[in-house]
């Protein structure tokens, strides 16, 4: 069974920066499409940022320049910065095709005041 545990969070003023780490058990991520998804409150979980097996990224536009996935053998990151209060939400990491039948994580909260 695939296990997905995110760390990483906290309370930031805007400008600063977070990283955020993804740990699997179960599985090795390092061969797989993985991503960081974002739900912000009261909205929908949408994707922020995507690697695939081969090291490609990609990111969502708000977060272009400022966001950056990487991973080694078993975790995935996300290095943050410039941070703005409208990336304030819950981050998960999961795989890159969201309808892949994984529990999902808890999440790590991320807030960021003006």
């Amino acid at each position: 069974q695939v296990r997905l545990v995110e760390s990483g969070g906290g309370f930031v003023q805007a400008g600063e920066s977070l990283i955020l780490s993804c740990r699997a058990s179960g599985i090795v991520l390092r061969f797989l499409d993985m991503a960081w998804y974002r739900r912000p409150p009261g909205k929908g979980r949408d994707l922020v940022a995507g690697i695939t097996s081969d090291g490609t990224t990609n990111y969502a536009e708000d977060v272009k320049g400022r966001f950056a996935i990487s991973r080694d053998y078993n975790r995935v990151y996300l290095q943050m910065n410039s941070l703005k209060p409208e990336d304030t939400g819950v981050y998960y990491c999961y795989h890159l095709d969201s309808s892949t039948l994984w529990d999902w994580g808890q999440g790590t909260q991320v807030t960021v005041s003006s």
